[in-house]
């Protein structure tokens, strides 16, 4: 097939498939295993870094060089087989090798990732797991013995998991030395790819058991945050029915409250989102298992529902009271605006009715001016006229007072007359035109 067929992606599609294979591990043998995570912004991390820790640990045990650019590795370390991952808020590292420590859980078995290189990680520990792989006895019994010497009784959890192909126990505590422990039974003639992918779900759901409560301290710290705004919000609606406080100015206290909860719904987003996630993927490995009851112990799902699921609800429980103030301070602010609009309606009617009564005077007063202006101008009128004919009405023997008294009402008449039609044309400019 030609090239040009190809869509560019699809091999690197393909290939992704097959990027990150679960190890391969044989019973009996020993997993260890590491994450690391910065503490702030985790996501916008520096990926240099990682590979730059990455490579220290190879260099040191001799083994292949990883792929600068590439975000999973796997290579054999001396007797160990190690596998890289890098995700989007941690790093991870988990290298297996065959047989079991003398003691059972011994710390030398994690001598591969040793404390110097750990203090050096470019983030901090967010799990460590230890995990013990060995062949089921023929009496279970003998198992459960060997649990009660390991565990603590009051959270140790067993089940058989796969159908019966395995049996798991751990208390999801942290020993002195810093790790979590797990031992997986499994019957003789498992395959030891079937072992690994078992080993690699077990050490997944612990760590994201462990990025999903992250957001427990965030939750804890959002509610006392909670509590301060909300009596504040709480007296801003009950002030909002008296009419005495101004709505400016409890309009400006409301969006206040508002700025800090939307300043806590930035900082606290993409962790609760990220929780999400992480729940479901521990559910997701949880049901991969397929558990079933061992003997009379406490199953996983038991031990999840009873220890994991509250501090769960309770960053729910969190996330969606923020979600409910933010919407209660959207309503109120949006009932305050229409208040404020209501407020400043009756202001512009009143300036409105003030502007029409100045109006109104000021037309009074204009024709008051006009009526003046009538008189003044037909008493200059008359003036005029009077001296102009006075030397007409003398030569034909008329009286100069009875003159002026003939010409006043015609004269005035005419000022009135002209004076309006001044006044049509400032009022209707374009009347002359039609």
């Amino acid at each position: 097939m030609s090239p040009a067929t190809e869509h560019p992606l699809r091999y690197a599609l393909a290939n992704e498939l097959h990027a990150r294979p679960s190890p391969r591990l044989a019973a009996p043998g020993t997993a260890v295993f590491v994450a690391f995570k910065e503490p702030r912004d985790a996501a916008n991390r520096d990926a240099d870094l990682d590979m730059a820790h990455l490579e220290e640990l190879v260099e040191r045990h001799g083994g292949p060089r990883p792929d600068p650019s590439g975000s999973h590795y796997q290579g054999v370390l001396g007797r160990h087989a190690l596998k890289w991952e890098s995700h989007t808020e941690f790093v991870s590292y988990m290298a297996t090798v065959p047989g079991l420590p003398i003691r059972p859980f011994d710390p030398s078995a994690a001598a591969i990732f040793a404390e110097g290189w750990q203090q050096a990680a470019p983030g901090r520990r967010i799990a460590a797991v230890m995990v013990q792989v060995d062949l089921l006895p023929e009496d279970p019994a003998e198992a459960r013995e060997r649990m009660a010497g390991w565990f603590a009784p009051d959270s140790l959890a067993a089940i058989w998991v796969l159908d019966r192909t395995a049996l798991i126990a751990g208390d999801f505590r942290i020993d002195a030395d810093g790790w979590m422990r797990f031992a997986v039974f499994v019957r003789p003639g498992t395959s030891d790819s079937r072992v690994g992918r078992l080993v690699h779900r077990l050490v997944e759901l612990e760590t994201y058991r462990a990025m999903s409560m992250l957001g427990l301290g965030r939750a804890r710290d959002l509610t006392r945050h909670l509590n301060e705004l909300e009596p504040q919000l709480t007296a801003i609606l009950a002030s909002m029915a008296d009419d005495a406080r101004p709505a400016d100015q409890l309009l400006h206290d409301l969006l206040a409250v508002s700025t800090r909860l939307e300043a806590q719904a930035v900082q606290h987003s993409f962790r609760f989102g990220a929780n999400a996630a992480y729940e479901a993927i521990v559910h997701d490995r949880i049901a991969a298992l397929r558990e079933e009851r061992f003997m009379d112990l406490q199953m996983l799902t038991e031990f999840m529902r009873r220890r994991y699921e509250p501090a769960m609800r309770t960053a729910k429980s969190a996330e969606r009271r923020l979600g409910t103030m933010l919407e209660r301070t959207a309503r109120a602010a949006e009932l305050l605006r229409t208040r404020v609009d209501v407020e400043r309606s009756a202001q512009n009617q009143k300036i409105m009715h003030r502007m029409d009564r100045r109006a109104d005077l000021q037309l009074r007063l204009q024709h008051t001016v006009e009526g003046l202006s009538v008189v003044a101008i037909s008493y200059y009128a008359l003036g005029l006229l009077g001296y102009a004919l006075a030397p007409v009405a003398g030569a034909g023997g008329v009286d100069k007072a009875l003159l002026v008294a003939v010409l006043t009402p015609p004269v005035i008449l005419a000022v009135w007359w002209a004076m309006r039609r001044i006044r049509k044309r400032l009022h209707h400019p374009h009347d002359d035109e039609i």
